[in-house]
């Protein structure tokens, strides 16, 4: 397992490294985004969407969408599964489907530990922590070695 710990002092600072990821993110990948509310989940994701090149005024949580789609440099498949009960409630709403599409895009889901055990082993995991009001630690984890040499990459920039 990879594991990268960042800590962000700002909204701002949580785009941006949002926006950096996205920058350098391939096709395929699924980002669980795992966290309390108003943790930083949706703001991580508008600065990945940014840097997939995704217009900031498209991206807003699909709470009550469940799903919004967004066209970039990749497909962005975001996810809110908040208003889930659990996993039988991810099977009704067909989001197995989604993890096959996931291979032409990326996928983002916010609130993944209400279907974690259906979740595909090669996912981008992302835990947040609220240290303060405005400072957060955001832990990353993956089994996929690629994602190891994407954040060394990033440390150093």
């Amino acid at each position: 397992m990879y594991k990268y710990e960042f800590f962000s002092n700002s909204p701002a600072a949580t785009l941006a490294l949002g926006k950096k990821i996205g920058e350098n993110l391939p096709a395929g990948r699924i980002i669980a985004l795992i966290g309390e509310l108003g943790c930083g989940k949706t703001l991580l994701t508008r600065g990945i969407c940014a840097g997939l090149d995704v217009p900031l005024r498209q991206v807003n949580s699909p709470t009550f969408m469940l799903v919004n789609e967004y066209r970039g440099r990749l497909p962005v498949f975001h996810m809110d599964l908040y208003r889930l009960e659990g996993v039988d409630d991810g099977f009704e709403i067909g989001i197995t489907d989604y993890f096959s599409r996931a291979t032409e895009g990326v996928m983002i889901i916010e609130w993944a530990e209400k279907i974690s055990s259906i979740l595909p082993p090669d996912i981008v995991r992302v835990e947040f922590d609220i240290i303060s009001e405005k400072k957060r630690r955001i832990c990353f984890s993956s089994k996929i070695k690629q994602i190891s040499g994407f954040f060394k990459e990033m440390k150093h920039k």
